[in-house]
């Protein structure tokens, strides 16, 4: 090849890289994340490469419980939570109508258990009735008090009945380890490692399908990931692949728990030796959502209101998000 030939294709070589390169960088979306169980599908598709495979690349924030990530929703500090409880959610639609649009929604259950009533090793307690007189602690934000009062109420407790306070998830663990509670109101993978370590067993779970909507087996949707409008609006195609993403994971969690399990590793709070038995909450995209779901996920809101935990009642269609 002649010299002019060689300098030719160096030129022709650099302008391919050269209008290569904007096509190739990736669309950056910031995300809350709560580093616990439900949080799941974020992990699953950041480690198994689904939001690559849809030119998306996720910024974590770290944001511990639902409040923070309200706040960053509001002030569009982040794009997404990848965890919302659905209470908080719509109460921060309430007062930001929009700010919250859900694109998924976790279903917890007597099957898919997540909420759970621990009590410390050797304590003689064989109901909820039995926690009378007990001191409680409850994973935080006014979202788990009121379900944890409501299951206690259910079950003959009123206030004055019982102390309940409420303490970060990260000191569940060790409160329990301590005695420094006669019991719990708690999430997994928490409960899971309290019973490996055993320093605890679980007395009910599944208590806001039960005793909020009346039945074991109904989806308690109690949170999800949510994108808020102003990402939706302003880019709308990048929201989309971020879904699409979402959902492979959501697919992947549903069918194959087992594979699923191993992201929960290094990213919550789950030790090796746990992982395998952490149980799996149900995963629904906005758009697979049947009337019957759809029904589950309003009483649940609508109860909310009658306890006072929300100030109004909406339609929860409003803030569904199918792509």
């Amino acid at each position: 090849m002649s010299r002019h030939l060689r300098i030719a294709a160096g030129l022709l070589a650099g302008l391919a890289v050269a209008f290569a390169a904007p096509a190739s960088a990736q669309d950056k979306v910031k995300v809350g994340v709560f580093p616990v169980s439900s949080s799941l599908p974020y992990f699953v598709a950041l480690e198994k490469g689904y939001f690559k495979e849809q030119n998306i690349e996720p910024e974590m924030v770290r944001l511990i419980g639902g409040p923070p990530n309200v706040a960053a929703m509001i002030g569009n500090q982040i794009d997404a939570s990848a965890v919302l409880v659905t209470i908080e959610g719509i109460n921060a639609n309430i007062k930001k109508p929009g700010v919250a649009m859900y694109i998924s929604i976790n279903s917890q259950n007597q099957k898919y258990q997540m909420e759970q009533f621990v009590v410390r090793k050797g304590l003689e307690v064989k109901s909820l009735a039995d926690l009378k007189g007990k001191k409680i602690m409850s994973a935080p934000g006014p979202a788990n008090v009121t379900m944890a009062k409501a299951a206690l109420a259910a079950a003959g407790l009123k206030d004055g009945d019982y102390s309940i306070d409420q303490l970060d998830m990260g000191q569940h663990v060790n409160a329990m380890t301590a005695g420094t509670f006669d019991a719990g109101y708690t999430l997994e993978p928490n409960a899971s490692t309290m019973r490996k370590m055993g320093v605890a067993t679980t007395l009910e779970a599944g208590v806001i399908a039960r005793y909020v909507l009346g039945d074991p087996n109904a989806n308690a949707f109690v949170g999800g990931a949510a994108l808020t409008s102003d990402f939706i609006r302003n880019r709308p195609d990048v929201a989309r692949r971020f879904t699409l993403a979402w959902g492979k994971a959501v697919d992947l969690i549903n069918n194959n728990p087992t594979e699923a399990r191993k992201h929960l590793i290094k990213n919550t709070f789950t030790p090796d030796d746990v992982v395998d038995t952490v149980p799996m909450i149900r995963y629904f995209m906005a758009k697979d959502l049947t009337a019957k779901d759809k029904a589950d996920y309003q009483k649940f809101i609508d109860f909310s209101v009658k306890a006072g935990t929300l100030e109004k009642s909406v339609n929860v269609n409003d803030y569904l998000k199918a792509f």
